[in-house]
C-alpha cells in the first residue's frame, strides 16, 4: 500500500514538474530578455511597459552593468545586451570564437555628469580638476572653492560602461584613488552622494534628480543639445547588442519599437537624448 502511495506521489510530482517546465518554456517563448547597463535601464523599462501594452509581449529587464550584459549575450543568457559603451575587442573575439555574429544598434545619446550634494557651493570643475580629484591629487574641497572638507570620492565598479567612459575620457586611463567608494549602479551613486555633503560621484544624465546637484564641466552646461553635439566633453552613445543569428522576431520587434518615433519619445521622457 505504501509503495502504491509513493508511486502515486512520484507521478504527481513528475506531472507537476512537467507542467512547470512547459509553462516556463511557454513563458520564455513569449518574452524578450534584456540584460546589461544600468544607464540604459530606465529607457528599456519605459519602452518595455509601453511595448507590453501595445504588443502584449513581456520584456524582462535586468540592470547589472554593460560588461555583465555583454557576457550574458555571449553565453546565451539574454536576447539583448544593453551597453553604455562599445564592445571591447576581447568581447568581440570571445563572441567570434562561439560563432556569434554580434550586431550593434545605436539607440540614444547620453552624458556622464559629475554630481555633488546640493549644499556643496562648487558649481563647475575642469576636466583636469576632475582627474585630480579622482586620482587623489586634490583631496580637499577648499582647493576648488568649496568648504574645508575632505573629498569623498564615489566611483563605479569596473564592469560598468559608465566607468569605462570615465576611465578613458576623464582619467586618461589612469587609476582611480584606492580609497574611492565603488558602487554597482547609477542609482546607488545618487543615493550615496545625496546622503553625504562631502561626496562627489558621476552618473548618466537621465538619473539626475533634485537630491543631487549636477556640475558643469569646463564651463559647459549639461543640456541635451550640448550632449548630442559632443560639446559637453563627457558625452557618449548608448547601444543594444544582439546575436544576429539568433535574434527572435519578438526581440527585433522590440528594438524596432524603441527606434520608432514613439520609442524615441520615451528616450526623451526617460531623461536621455533621442537619436
Amino acid at each position: 500500500m505504501k509503495k502504491i502511495i509513493i508511486l502515486a506521489c512520484a507521478a504527481v510530482i513528475s506531472f507537476a514538474m512537467t507542467v512547470s517546465l512547459v509553462s516556463c518554456k511557454k513563458d520564455k517563448g513569449n518574452r524578450v530578455v534584456v540584460k546589461g547597463s544600468t544607464t540604459v535601464l530606465p529607457i528599456t523599462q519605459k519602452a518595455a511597459e509601453a511595448f507590453k501594452k501595445t504588443e502584449g509581449i513581456n520584456v524582462f529587464v535586468e540592470g547589472s552593468g554593460s560588461g555583465n550584459g555583454i557576457k550574458a549575450l555571449i553565453e546565451g543568457g539574454c536576447d539583448i545586451a544593453n551597453s553604455s559603451r562599445e564592445m571591447k575587442a576581447e568581447e568581440k573575439e570571445s563572441a567570434k570564437k562561439k560563432g556569434i555574429e554580434v550586431k550593434e544598434i545605436l539607440i540614444a545619446y547620453d552624458m556622464i555628469v559629475p554630481i555633488v550634494h546640493p549644499s556643496n557651493p562648487v558649481k563647475n570643475l575642469s576636466m583636469d580638476q576632475l582627474k585630480a580629484i579622482y586620482d587623489g591629487s586634490i583631496k580637499n574641497w577648499k582647493e576648488l572653492g568649496g568648504k574645508d572638507e575632505n573629498i569623498v570620492v564615489i566611483s563605479r565598479d569596473t564592469s560598468s560602461g559608465t566607468y569605462e567612459i570615465w576611465h578613458e575620457k576623464v582619467m586618461k586611463k589612469t587609476d582611480v584613488r584606492g580609497d574611492a567608494l565603488l558602487q554597482a549602479s547609477n542609482g546607488a551613486i545618487i543615493t550615496t552622494v545625496a546622503g553625504n555633503s562631502k561626496a562627489i560621484g558621476y552618473v548618466g544624465f537621465g538619473y539626475i534628480n533634485d537630491t543631487v546637484k549636477g556640475i558643469t564641466v569646463n564651463g559647459i552646461d549639461v543640456t541635451i543639445e550640448n550632449g548630442k553635439t559632443g560639446k559637453f566633453l563627457i558625452s557618449r552613445k548608448l547601444y543594444m547588442y544582439v546575436n544576429k543569428n539568433k535574434l527572435s522576431d519578438k526581440a527585433q520587434k522590440f528594438i524596432d519599437y524603441l527606434l520608432s518615433a514613439a520609442g524615441q519619445t520615451l528616450v526623451r521622457e526617460a531623461g536621455y537624448i533621442p537619436l
